[in-house]
């Protein structure tokens, strides 16, 4: 079994900056993916930014620029630097772990960007 547990939500104004977490636990071992997905209100579950062991990136188009994922292995932990903050990046921010075929989840914090 694994736990993601996430902090560093929060509000901020536009143009502000954040800084996400996530800590994994229980039974972590072999290669992985981890990451960061959001989810709007009304809207589908959607990519922000993905990072493996050997520390490749994905992102998505609307992040990049703005947003840098890195994680350290040693402690199983993956952040997300959040700047230039947007009112449209306002999501519940998820954590994710791939290994294989199976994704585990956090979750979720919060994350709010007012005009």
């Amino acid at each position: 079994q694994v736990q993601l547990v996430e902090s560093g939500g929060g509000l901020v104004q536009a143009g502000g900056s954040l800084r996400l977490s996530c800590a994994a636990s229980g039974s972590i071992f072999g290669i992985y993916r981890m990451g960061w997905y959001r989810q709007a209100p009304g809207r589908q579950r959607e990519l922000v930014a993905t990072i493996s062991s050997g520390g490749d990136t994905i992102a998505a188009d609307s992040v990049k620029g703005r947003f840098t994922i890195s994680r350290e292995n040693a402690k199983n932990t993956v952040w997300l630097e959040m700047n230039s903050l947007k009112p449209e990046d306002t999501a519940v921010y998820y954590c994710m772990m791939r290994r294989g075929l199976t994704d585990y989840w956090g979750q979720g914090t919060q994350v709010t960007v007012s005009s």
